[in-house]
């Protein structure tokens, strides 16, 4: 006998943010993005937090295998292509799944996302979004130090110098002069 309507699927009913406690020993999940499924995911790929210490020994490995970062094709020191690898694993699949979701929530996350996506393209940006994503994860499950916005957004003393040298180009392209204020103790 067929049925047609009315049949209901079953649900498996635990807790995936204890279960990822459990494996990691840290709250994933106090990542803006990172849900339940995502967790699921990541458990069921790529096991507990000492697997994933074990299996890679940088955050650039795990990025690198989970085909978010630029394969550069260089040839003669010319770029030939930098697009990234094609890959079946589901963790690939729901890291830019969270990175698009970011675009629209209100998080620090949320407007780096929404700066990618801006400048580099819709498709890029999510990647972009992804590979940030799968550093912080990374961070978070190998360090087991929760989600900091400061550490994970904080600018670089280079980023810094870049960021202050073109306030400090455009501001005399529109005719003003910055002077550096002192700073309250």
């Amino acid at each position: 006998m067929r049925r047609t309507a009315g049949h209901k699927r079953t649900w498996v009913s635990w807790d995936a943010f204890a279960q990822a406690w459990r494996f990691y020993g840290v709250d994933l999940a106090s990542v803006p993005g990172i849900s339940s499924s995502t967790l699921a995911v990541l458990m069921s790929e790529l096991g507990t937090g000492t697997q994933i210490k074990e299996a890679f020994p940088s955050a650039k490995h795990f990025c690198s295998w989970l085909g978010v970062c630029p394969e550069n094709r260089i040839s003669g020191g010319k770029v030939l292509t930098a697009k990234t690898r094609k890959n079946a694993c589901r963790v690939a699949a729901a890291l830019p799944m969270c990175g698009q979701t970011l675009g629209n929530t209100k998080s620090e996350l949320g407007d780096l996302c929404r700066r990618l996506k801006g400048r580099l393209g819709k498709a890029e940006g999510i990647t972009a979004m992804a590979h940030k994503l799968a550093r912080i994860l990374y961070s978070m499950i190998t360090t087991r130090q929760p989600y900091d916005e400061t550490k994970a957004l904080a600018l670089t003393p280079a980023k810094q110098q870049r960021r202050l040298r073109r306030l400090l180009t455009e501001a005399k392209r529109l005719g003003f002069t910055l002077t550096a204020a002192e700073m309250p103790a």
